[in-house]
């Protein structure tokens, strides 16, 4: 059975916004003057508005306006600080999808290189969706082999497939979120769960790395040695 989630104090929810709030500020040179306009101008506002009423009930309605004001600007902003941070980075892809809402099945580095190209298999109600990381030119090669291996055991349901990057004809990290969200609902979640059973038993043998065995990962002779037979 699935644990139930723990539920967050104030105390720690608070600590948690500092956090964003302080990544934030430290990323984006815009985002404490915007802070500093989301604060301001509701409070302008509101004192306008008492002046001209004379009424005191709007105080706590400016407070609302300003708070929520504030948390609009970190939430756009952190977004945007953190796909800058993300962009470039191996595995960011798998990661951002793994934290998407919705029903996704993410398997990260189901094929890799050991010069860190890797291809992240995605299952959802589009489809199968292969996001590609790395050298272009290598994982373009590892995209066409996972793509030959997956035809085989996923029926008709659709493939999509793209390579993360910022050059032309790639799929740009900050896209990444939106792209998956305009793709068409074609299967449903009993076709989901049926598509994710089959590949799961195919994944489960393990891949060896495309590429040149690292000198460290590489046995001693005095390995080979010892199991010859005598």
């Amino acid at each position: 059975m699935a644990k139930p989630q723990e539920k967050v104090s104030f105390r720690e929810r608070l600590k948690q916004i500092g956090q964003v709030f302080s990544f934030t500020a430290k990323q984006d040179k815009w985002f404490v003057p915007l802070v500093i306009g989301a604060v301001a101008i509701p409070i302008a506002l509101t004192v306008l508005v008492v002046l001209l009423t004379g009424s005191w009930v709007w105080i706590p309605v400016g407070v609302l306006f300003t708070l929520l004001a504030v948390l609009i600007v970190l939430n756009l902003r952190s977004n945007t600080a953190m796909m800058n941070v993300a962009e470039g980075q191996p595995g960011a892809a798998a990661s951002l999808m793994e934290n998407m809402r919705g029903d996704w099945r993410v398997r990260p580095a189901a094929s890799s290189t050991t010069q860190f190209d890797m291809v992240h298999v995605v299952i959802g109600r589009p489809g199968v969706i292969l996001l590609a990381e790395g050298d272009p030119q290598r994982v373009r090669s590892l995209l066409g082999q996972e793509k030959r291996r997956l035809v085989k055991v996923i029926g008709n349901a659709p493939l999509y497939d793209y390579i993360i990057g910022s050059e032309e004809g790639q799929l740009p990290v900050r896209k990444l979120r939106s792209t998956m969200l305009k793709l068409p609902r074609n299967l449903t979640g009993k076709d989901v769960n049926a598509l994710d059973k089959r590949l799961g038993a195919l994944m489960a043998r393990p891949q060896m790395p495309k590429g040149a065995i690292p000198k460290n990962m590489r046995p001693s002779k005095g390995a080979f040695r010892q199991q010859r037979p005598r």
